[in-house]
């Protein structure tokens, strides 16, 4: 697991990612989800890139359900980018790296 990435839980979720001063990327995922492992290394990059400008999050669906079922996450992975405590920006399924940089770049 990447240093500049953190694991948030529905108990943690408010004070790590709403109450953030520095806008914060959730990846919600799951263990048995394909995609979201094939992501990971690349999500662990950004992580590194955009330290200082942006935070990034994972949370588990299968182990913290209230927070992706308030969020209406539907599938996974999804990322959802919270600033100020709002979803300011959202990204459903696997992206590339350019990609996800470009969602970041243009959101935050």
């Amino acid at each position: 697991m990447g240093k500049n990435i953190i694991h948030v839980t529905d108990s943690t979720f408010e004070e790590e990612v709403l109450k953030s001063d520095t806008p914060v990327m959730v990846d919600y995922w799951a263990e048995w989800c394909g995609p979201c492992r094939a992501i990971a290394p690349v999500l662990e990059e950004l992580a590194d890139e955009y330290n200082g400008k942006l935070i990034v999050a994972k949370m588990d669906v299968d182990q913290n359900q209230s927070t992706p079922q308030k969020y209406a996450v539907r599938g996974i992975p999804t990322l959802m980018i919270f600033r100020n405590g709002d979803v300011i920006g959202t990204k459903v399924g696997q992206a590339s790296k350019s990609q996800l940089s470009v969602f970041i770049d243009s959101t935050i």
